[in-house]
């Protein structure tokens, strides 16, 4: 029959295809009919060969930047910006500083005076810095066991995913930043135990990537966009702006004890230095440090002229003093990742360890030799396989800045739990409470002097131990 090399289903669909042409030539579609004859009687060829499309003389230009090719702006209107998905319609976030005021202030304005004003208080007061060595890890683990979630301290504090978080130094208040995938900032007095304890703020236009306190001042709560780098000053209730770019913050940490300057990352894998006291809103350095991508830097407790960057598969301790704009090379590097960093930040007393997050399923320990002289890193000492805290999204492991030797990070496991590390690999404690906590905390942040621990989810809700 001319097709006895095709298989068995081959042949079943050439007899489907000639009956139907006979169909359709007994309904009289002759062009149809033609068509389906024509296929029923031709042979398939193994390489199929795709057709050129036709060329469209009309066809509209793809849109290039002006401003990449140096060309000035044409009077004709911009084609708007698509809308953020599932987002609801919230204008852009002007340029320049912004008045702290939350979004629902025409309803209750006296509650959102009243959680500025407690900010504002518990900033005067200075923190006791009396005994703050690190305690023992009996004494750490029996604080740890101490801590307790209730329904009470758990709160929808923004809109959509946590990115960010930050918690007030305060001794006396428990206040809590949170930010979103929408730039929205929430600001909860959980001490308040109302629900008027809680207001949102829109000071980016965009995801809410890292945020603190300033170390010096805590009236100010600096947060950080993909576009631009700003300064909540409660004092005097605005949102000023201290750096703007096209170059895609990721994160930012602080360079001096005075938070006046700041390194900046950006998600491309240039890194950028800011002065608050310069005027205008651009970086004072620009650097490329030949990483495809980073996700977040983290200076060095002790000697701040060093910083952490982590990026696609790369973790490399630089010197700030040293930057340039091209060929920086950094001073030590941490190896053994295979795929993406989540994070990677120094311990918080002495910055002899790091710990650093990986999408291969491993939390690693790093330890330093003369940290203080050279800033040399061995191979990873400690190599965590942690199947629950697969691809962070973008969990964090921190640093709790009481203990030297320990960390925390959010887990996959159920029940859900947020788990406490010590730096040689050993699990000290599992947060969890099956009523109330039932999703993955992946930012958390731990007050530096007292036993408080928050949990931020993928729902914009807190939780604090």
């Amino acid at each position: 029959d001319g097709y006895s090399h095709l298989s068995a289903y081959e042949r079943k669909r050439l007899k489907n295809i000639t009956e139907n042409a006979k169909f359709f030539a007994a309904l009289k579609l002759h062009e149809v009919s033609a068509r389906l004859n024509q296929i029923a009687t031709k042979r398939q060829s193994h390489v199929t060969k795709r057709r050129k499309p036709k060329k469209v003389e009309d066809e509209t230009a793809r849109r290039r930047s002006m401003r990449l090719l140096r060309v000035e702006p044409l009077d004709i209107p911009l084609l708007e910006s698509p809308a953020r998905p599932g987002a609801e319609e919230y204008p852009q976030v002007p340029v320049g500083p912004l008045p702290m005021v939350p979004e629902d202030q025409a309803e209750n304005s006296k509650w959102t005076e009243a959680l500025l004003s407690t900010w504002m208080r518990i900033s005067e007061l200075k923190a006791d810095d009396a005994d703050r060595g690190t305690p023992d890890i009996k004494r750490y683990q029996e604080s740890l066991s101490s801590m307790v979630l209730s329904e009470e301290n758990i709160r929808k504090v923004v809109k959509t995913r946590v990115c960010s978080m930050a918690i007030h130094p305060s001794e006396s208040t428990i206040l809590v930043a949170a930010g979103d995938k929408w730039g929205h900032v929430g600001l909860w007095n959980v001490s308040c135990r109302s629900e008027e304890g809680a207001h949102i703020f829109i000071p980016h236009s965009f995801q809410v990537s890292c945020m603190h306190f300033s170390p010096c001042n805590p009236a100010h709560l600096l947060s950080l966009s993909s576009d631009t780098l700003r300064c909540g000053d409660v004092t005097r209730a605005v949102f000023d702006e201290i750096c703007r770019s096209e170059e895609n913050f990721s994160s930012f940490d602080f360079l001096e004890d005075n938070a006046s300057t700041s390194i900046v990352g950006h998600w491309d894998g240039g890194v950028a230095v800011v002065d608050r006291r310069t005027p205008g809103m651009s970086s004072e350095l620009s650097a490329d440090t030949g990483f495809r991508r980073i996700r977040t830097v983290h200076v060095h407790p002790v000697n701040k002229q060093y910083f952490l960057a982590a990026g696609s598969v790369d973790v490399c301790v630089f010197d700030v003093r040293y930057l340039k704009a091209k060929g920086n090379k950094p001073l030590s590097s941490l190896t053994g990742h295979t795929k993406s960093v989540a994070s990677a930040y120094f311990s918080p007393v002495t910055g002899s360890r790091v710990v650093t997050v990986c999408a291969d399923d491993k939390l690693r320990i790093f330890n330093s030799k003369k940290v203080q002289v050279l800033l040399t890193f061995k191979k990873q000492s400690n190599k965590i396989k942690t199947h629950e805290n697969s691809q962070p999204k973008p969990g964090w492991a921190i640093w709790d800045p009481k203990q030297e030797h320990c960390f925390v990070v959010g887990s996959m496991a159920q029940p859900r739990q947020i788990q406490v590390f010590q730096d040689t690999g050993k699990l000290l404690h599992s947060f969890c409470n099956v009523d109330c906590l039932s999703s993955v905390c992946s930012i958390n942040v731990v007050h530096p002097s007292q036993n408080i621990l928050v949990g931020g989810n993928s729902s914009g809700r807190l939780h604090v131990f």
